[in-house]
């Protein structure tokens, strides 16, 4: 992902809105947005417009309030991001960045039982 399409922190929180909502307007995620915190429409409106530009977000204009949605899956993004942060980050390995990230915040058991299906699957050749 390169660094012009790389999403800033506020650009995440809005795409959050979207994964979970899906196509919405601007009010409806300056809606939700502001259950968690304060911003103003105006701010949430202009970071909507210039995610279009960056290509984050598809707009249809078909209806008088613009919805928005994202342009790629959360999955697709956080994988983006990730394999961004390991090259770098981690100078391509996956073995620092797994544990930094396993030692920077401890999993549940749920999380680890998991952890430990995927690395199973993978060792047998298999897709995560």
């Amino acid at each position: 992902m390169s660094e012009a399409k790389r999403p800033t922190d506020a650009e995440i929180e809005i795409l959050k809105v979207l994964w979970r909502r899906g196509p919405s307007t601007v009010r409806e995620v300056f809606d939700s947005l502001s259950e968690s915190k304060q911003t103003g429409y105006t701010t949430v409106l202009k970071l909507m417009q210039i995610m279009a530009e960056k290509g984050l977000v598809r707009r249809d204009e078909t209806e008088r309030a613009h919805r928005y949605e994202a342009a790629t899956a959360e999955e697709e993004t956080q994988r983006q991001m990730v394999g961004d942060l390991l090259r770098r980050v981690f100078d391509g390995s996956a073995k620092r960045l797994v544990m930094q990230a396993l030692s920077a915040e401890r999993a549940s058991a749920g999380e680890l039982d998991e952890i430990r299906q995927l690395l199973d699957r993978l060792e047998r050749g298999e897709e995560s």
